[in-house]
């Protein structure tokens, strides 16, 4: 029997109990949003019409959905929103060659960092949506503190994981093991967003520092990364703004969604009918979809 292939293989990230799944995006310019995360991850188009795309894997795990809207207002670091989605990479090759294909493509770059856990480029598309591309280490290499995960921000050694590569090597389509590994949110008070993410969802707290706090659930370093950079004391996000419209989180199992409604009905909050589960929404209104894997 062939060995599994890893390029082909979800990471620990998307095997826990709770995980990310989609995020839905609003574009005031679809063909150009749509344009981007197609080629900067290569990803396919799963389905596009006119007003719609939902973008995901070759082989039809859907990553992105998103929808036109054209008179819809820019979206503003100031409110509440998208920090950034973080897209990670099923092995540090795929994610080497994955840097070969923007140098080669000359698409900017925002920064990158190691941080301990995982090594990470960061970006902005093209309606200043924040954009994360990292692979992760071995859980087995990660620095400790109690329950706390050590999470430093320090420069990345790109040439390290340039050696990972062949000659020749090239990225092409997305690897099939490609997911969203965390999604980081702008929030107006992080005490009220571990309150919801914590108390109601039901993660685990793994990092607090510098005005940002990072939530998790099954061990990992972060599926929720939530800060107050620059929205310190937010309010309702105005659904009228392009960027973010919502994301879903996955449950790996019946228990574990019934789990997530139960503490939402404790937490009085409110609860719609969503395709394969459930919606809720955070204290600024960042609508999050809990569905069955």
């Amino acid at each position: 029997m062939d060995a599994p292939n890893p390029s082909a293989t979800p990471t620990l990230a998307s095997r826990t109990p709770l995980h990310i799944g989609i995020i839905g995006l609003v574009a005031r310019d679809l063909d150009r949003l749509a344009g981007f995360y197609q080629h900067l991850l290569g990803l396919t188009a799963l389905e596009r019409t006119d007003t719609f795309a939902k973008l995901g894997t070759p082989g039809g795990t859907t990553l992105i959905e998103i929808e036109h809207r054209p008179d819809a207002l820019p979206d503003d670091e100031r409110t509440a929103g998208l920090y950034h989605t973080a897209f990670l990479m099923p092995t540090r090759l795929d994610h080497a060659r994955w840097i070969l294909h923007i140098a080669q493509a000359r698409v900017p770059i925002a920064g990158a960092s190691d941080h301990g856990v995982s090594e990470a480029f960061y970006l902005d598309d093209p309606e200043g949506n924040g954009v994360e591309v990292y692979n992760d280490r071995p859980p087995e290499r990660w620095q400790r503190d109690g329950d706390m995960i050590v999470m430093p921000t320090k420069p990345l050694d790109v040439e390290a994981i340039l050696r990972d590569t062949a000659p020749g090597e090239s990225y092409g389509a997305a690897p099939e093991g490609l997911r969203i590994g965390h999604v980081h949110l702008r929030v107006g008070n992080l005490e009220r967003a571990e309150q919801f993410y914590r108390g109601a969802i039901g993660l685990d707290l793994k990092r607090r520092r510098g005005g940002a706090t990072f939530m998790s659930s099954g061990g990992y370093h972060h599926h929720v990364g939530a800060n107050v950079w620059h929205s310190d004391g937010a309010g309702l996000r105005d659904p009228s703004r392009a960027g973010l419209a919502w994301f879903s989180m996955e449950a790996a199992d019946a228990k574990a969604l019934d789990g997530v409604a139960t503490r939402l009905k404790a937490a009085s909050a409110i609860v719609a009918s969503a395709p394969g589960g459930i919606e809720t929404a955070d204290p600024w209104g960042t609508r999050v979809r809990i569905v069955k894997s």
